[in-house]
């Protein structure tokens, strides 16, 4: 048996996410988890500015309630500034609550068949009369 160079097939780098990373159409979307209710989007900006310019930012509200549902989507032109972001924050406190980071798009594991990767069994159509 060969020996099998494990690193090499192993797209993490030490921080274990940016090799997995998958861009979007425009740009770089990182998710930002574990919001505070009453964060404002002003907050957010001033946050995740502080590493490049943000293009984009998406809060999802509860409609009944008015307050944040606990999740954002942060996006940036460049891939730098977005693992710039999520290295220096994931983990951080943020207005008195602990927030994680991450790439919102995932790549695909080497060898994945799109569709979910299962074959259903298809029965053999009737021959037509």
């Amino acid at each position: 048996m060969a020996d099998v160079d494990m690193a090499a097939d192993d797209p993490t780098t030490a921080n274990g996410k940016s090799d997995w990373a998958a861009r979007s159409v425009e740009g770089w979307i990182i998710i930002v988890t574990g919001l505070h209710e009453e964060a404002t989007e002003e907050d957010l900006q001033d946050l995740f500015g502080e590493f490049g310019d943000v293009r984009n930012l998406s809060m999802a509200l509860n409609r009944r309630t008015g307050y944040v549902m606990g999740y954002a989507l942060v996006e940036y032109s460049r891939k730098e500034e977005a693992e710039a972001a999520i290295k220096e924050t994931d983990g951080t406190e943020f207005l008195e609550k602990k927030i994680h980071t991450d790439f919102a798009f995932a790549k695909a594991p080497a060898g994945a068949r799109r569709g979910g990767g299962r074959r259903r069994e298809r029965s053999v159509s009737p021959a037509r009369r």
